[in-house]
């Protein structure tokens, strides 16, 4: 009897998530034990009239999040969330965390019984004030999933335009790793798989607080050293918040495309440190929600969200101290400090 074949579903089609459906469908057409057709689910909208998942369908582009860039005609455009998860065994989360809570019941278990998931959201949740991992909320949410994790160094529309990247897999398991290598590994982005899922994790969620910081630099003008002391503090300080709160002591992850590769072309590119020179450069006299209309076309800012659930968790567990450059970011982003105090911790 032959095996089943995996049948994948992605929740989500925001500008990562087109970017990373071009790569599953190409995937998932040259593989014999993965279904060719992958629904993506699109959270409907009328451009100029027309329904947004009609459009994709019809001609082959997300023309409101990654125009200009084909999508492969296997991947479906489907507004029913219901629909596009029905049967399917690989589940694919890209989007921002926030709308999960009111997402994930509107699947009605219509996925399969052994389904398992991949987190691609980068934030933290917090829970009696301590972090609660994106891939340990969708599990639960999800009764028990197994839910690993992909982050990397992977601006959308660098990935959507096949310029050479690398991404890591966070596995539960070396056999599940083995599974979403084969979803996700492609010539122009290669995957590679760690079994440190809080280290790989905690890594795509930190490092946009400290892109906030670089984008202070950088609004402020000031040369790469500076901007080269930030990302390296940064860095020390995911470290430690990581081995803090999950006890994690895995130092390779941070050398993987999710730990240091991504913490420099977070903070030399990317939404997170764009918004942050605009607010240093008007001295925070402009607020995030209006930034974030004026330059993200719909998209949501991460780098600041995470930024208050990381000091809830220090406040909460008193080691304020021991993360001083997480707090001045906070600070200055949310209680009216001065930008110029970014290297003053």
């Amino acid at each position: 009897m032959a095996a089943t074949k995996e049948k994948i579903a992605i929740i989500g089609s925001g500008n990562w998530g087109s970017a990373i459906a071009r790569i599953i469908g190409f995937n998932a057409a040259r593989h014999d034990d993965i279904e060719t057709e992958v629904n993506m689910w699109v959270f409907e909208e009328m451009i100029e009239g027309k329904k947004l998942s009609e459009i994709i369908n019809e001609t082959h582009e997300n023309v409101k999040y990654l125009k200009g860039v084909k999508l492969p005609e296997n991947v479906i455009a489907e507004p029913d969330l219901a629909k596009a998860v029905t049967g399917a065994t690989l589940l694919v989360f890209v989007m921002p965390h926030q709308f999960l809570p009111r997402t994930v019941p509107n699947m009605k278990a219509m996925y399969a019984a052994n389904a398992r998931g991949v987190s691609l959201i980068k934030g933290i949740e917090f829970e009696h004030g301590k972090p609660q991992l994106i891939s340990e909320l969708i599990s639960k949410t999800m009764g028990g999933m197994d839910i690993s994790v992909l982050m990397g160094a992977n601006v959308a529309n660098e990935v959507a335009q096949d310029q050479f990247c690398e991404s890591t897999v966070g596995a539960t398991s070396p056999e599940t790793g083995d599974v979403w290598k084969k979803v996700f590994d492609w010539s122009t982005f290669r995957v590679n798989v760690v079994g440190d899922v809080p280290g790989v994790e905690l890594c795509g969620a930190l490092k946009n607080v400290v892109a906030i910081g670089a984008g202070f630099c950088d609004g402020l003008e000031y040369g790469g050293n500076t901007k080269a002391a930030i990302i390296r503090v940064g860095l020390e300080e995911m470290m430690r918040f990581v081995k803090y709160f999950y006890k994690s002591e895995n130092a390779a992850t941070y050398f993987e495309s999710c730990g240091v590769a991504d913490l420099i072309t977070t903070c030399f590119g990317g939404r997170n440190r764009k918004c942050a020179e605009i607010f240093a450069k008007h001295k925070g006299a402009k607020s995030w929600d209006e930034i974030e209309v004026e330059q993200l076309d719909g998209q949501k800012l991460q780098g600041t969200i995470t930024a208050k659930d990381v000091m809830t968790c220090l406040k909460t567990e008193g080691v304020e101290a021991m993360f001083p450059l997480f707090c001045k970011i906070y600070m200055i982003a949310f209680e009216n400090v001065p930008v110029e105090e970014i290297v003053s911790f």
